[in-house]
This record gives structure tokens, sequence and C-alpha cells, in this order.
């Protein structure tokens, strides 16, 4: 008899609390929360939001991919799809004519293509560290405004002002600066992006795509 109550107990217990309304291992989601349209999401643009919040890159490290993606956050905040105000495209914002040197001919092509852009900075970057070759033995080490001179500064000051400005900024030790049109300079890319192992970087003479 004990034996049949016991046996009997979790069938009555079930029985009692599905009366309630109670299922098993159901789980809704309220109607409150469900997605029953497609939204659009944009990033705040007024700056008086902005001046709210704090916008840091990601960190991936100080190798060439962390150098790459945190360059690509200044330049752009990494979105692939974007023209600024002077008509420089995308994740790295290349001008047109930077794009005719590597053999890249559509702009549009170019916008839209996440992988052309990612092969256009890698090839571009090695068509800077050519051109850069001996000033980057020369001056590596080197103090000038207060920075220290790095590989990767330099690599990051010519994406910003080309290759021969930077001849120009190292030469004259740093007396000869240059701004872009947002009033970014040369040493402040230097001081920014200083530090990163770019050693993977091949130096090479007209590379393209």
């Amino acid at each position: 008899m004990r034996r049949w109550i016991l046996a009997s107990c979790p069938l009555i217990v079930l029985f009692i609390l599905s009366g309630y309304g109670f299922k098993p291992f159901s789980v809704g989601v309220p109607d409150q929360l469900k997605v029953k349209e497609s939204m659009f999401v944009s990033y705040p643009q007024e700056e008086a939001i902005l001046a709210n919040y704090q916008i840091t890159p990601p960190f991936l490290g100080s190798r060439f991919i962390g150098f790459k993606e945190a360059l690509a956050f200044k330049e752009s905040q990494g979105n692939y799809f974007v023209t600024n105000t002077f008509g420089y495209l995308g994740k790295y914002q290349f001008g047109l004519g930077t794009l005719e040197l590597v053999g890249v001919n559509d702009g549009n092509h170019f916008l839209y293509n996440p992988v052309l852009q990612e092969k256009v900075f890698q090839v571009n970057t090695s068509r800077n560290k050519w051109i850069l070759r001996k000033d980057i033995k020369r001056y590596v080490g080197v103090r000038m405004n207060g920075i220290q001179i790095t590989e990767s500064g330099i690599l990051a000051a010519a994406h910003l002002a080309g290759p021969g400005n930077v001849k120009l900024y190292l030469r004259s030790h740093g007396r000869l600066e240059l701004s872009d049109g947002y009033g970014t300079s040369i040493s402040n890319y230097m001081k920014k992006f200083a530090g990163y192992d770019v050693s993977m970087v091949e130096a090479k003479r007209n590379p393209r795509i």
C-alpha cells in the first residue's frame, strides 16, 4: 500500500499543477518583447548626443590586425560603406587618386566591396612602406615634437597625409607639419598609432590589386 502511494504522489502533484495552467519546460516571450517588424537603428548624429558617449575602438592587440582596426576606427568607426564630406571612401577612407595608384578605378564597386577594401589597405600599406623604407631605418627611435617615432606611426601618418608629406615631416625634424581637412595632423597620427608591430607588412614597389 505504501509503495502504491509513493508511486502515485508525482502524478498527483503534476495533475494539481496542470489545473493551475502550469506547463513544464515551457518558456514564453511576452507580446511586448516580440519583434513584429524590422526596425532601422542609426547611430546618433547630433553633437549634443555624441558628447554623452565615450567611444573607444576595439582592442585587438599590438600586431598588424590591431593596427589596421584601430586606424579604421579612427578613419570611419570601421564603417565599410561611408563616404565623408571630402569624398573619401570606405572603412579606411581612401581617395580616388590613391585607389587608381593601386589599380582600382571604380569607386562605387570599391565602396560596396569590403574584401576589396581590405586588399587595398594591405597593398597601399606595402607601397607606403617601400617609399618610406629609408626614412623608417633612419628615424625610428628619434624623438620629434616630443613624440618617439615608430614604424607603425610612420605608416599611419602616411595613410593620413601620403608618404611624400611624411618624408617632409621627418626630414625637417617635425617642422613641416601637415593636417587633413578635419585638422588631424601628421604628429597626431605618429603619436596615436605608435608602438604597433607592423613588421609583417612587406615593402613592395608599385604593388597593384
